[in-house]
């Protein structure tokens, strides 16, 4: 047998037998989850070695599908370290990124989150796991709808969402314990400090499109103190804080004009 037609037919012989494995441990026991050792395998390699060691943020990780928060083209990059492209101009950030960010929140099981840019559902899915409830808003329609029935998919009935400006916060449910953005702003929109309460954490990446850093912020005598973490790069939010944004940097233009000589 050709060497090269001897590989082709064992790696064929291994996918079907694979699959055969696959099919019989489904049929023993319904909730066997063949993307386990994938998601484990995420876990040690791009989180627990790169430093995160919040055990209740891991062990989110370990147990939430990112795969089904995915369009079905890509999940075969689920577990892959990888900003992933999901509609309307967005993407899922990087496992890493949503463990560093989880991480620095500090979330506790009392906890009352907001967040701000549900995308494809995959942070609040993990906020989920470590707190009592998370609020969640998506400027985008259909992300939104489609965010909140992938959450309702998997069973995880303490994350209430809506389609809306996340600018204006969720006044009914607050004040919150912690905050979450996953979009940058150029600056942090007053309505989300009104809606923390005293002592609770805001983290949120602020800057222009490509120059943007994460903070922690920490709401003391109704004002935030920050702590700068890391550089970064989201898609920049939208709606009320883009136009404001815009509106700045076109006064600030206008300002700098000479007058013209008569």
């Amino acid at each position: 047998m050709n060497s090269r037609v001897g590989r082709s037919w064992f790696m064929i012989m291994s996918a079907v037998l694979t699959s055969g494995a696959f099919g019989w441990a489904w049929a023993q026991d319904p909730a066997f989850d063949p993307t386990e050792t994938a998601r484990l395998r995420m876990v040690e390699r791009h989180l627990v070695e790169r430093g995160i060691k919040d055990p209740a943020v891991l062990n989110a990780f370990r147990t939430v599908p990112r795969h089904k928060f995915l369009p079905p083209d890509s999940r075969r990059l689920a577990y892959d370290d990888e900003s992933i492209p999901i509609g309307e101009g967005q993407t899922i950030t990087p496992p890493y990124d949503v463990a560093f960010m989880t991480e620095a929140l500090a979330p506790k099981p009392t906890d009352k989150v907001y967040e701000v840019g549900t995308g494809s559902g995959y942070q609040a899915a993990i906020l989920s796991r470590c707190v009592k409830e998370v609020y969640s808003v998506e400027i985008h329609k259909p992300l939104s709808e489609r965010a909140t029935q992938v959450l309702k998919d998997v069973g995880y009935d303490n994350v209430k969402t809506r389609a809306g400006d996340g600018y204006a916060g969720w006044p009914e449910a607050a004040p919150f314990d912690a905050i979450i953005v996953t979009c940058a702003p150029e600056k942090i929109p007053e309505p989300l400090i009104e809606q923390l309460k005293e002592g609770g954490r805001m983290v949120i990446p602020i800057g222009s499109r490509f120059d943007q850093k994460v903070y922690l912020m920490i709401k003391k005598d109704g004002k935030l103190s920050q702590k700068e973490l890391r550089t970064t790069l989201f898609v920049p939010m939208t709606g009320k804080a883009q136009r404001d944004a815009a509106e700045e940097r076109a006064k600030a233009k206008a300002g700098t004009k000479e007058t013209p000589k008569s």
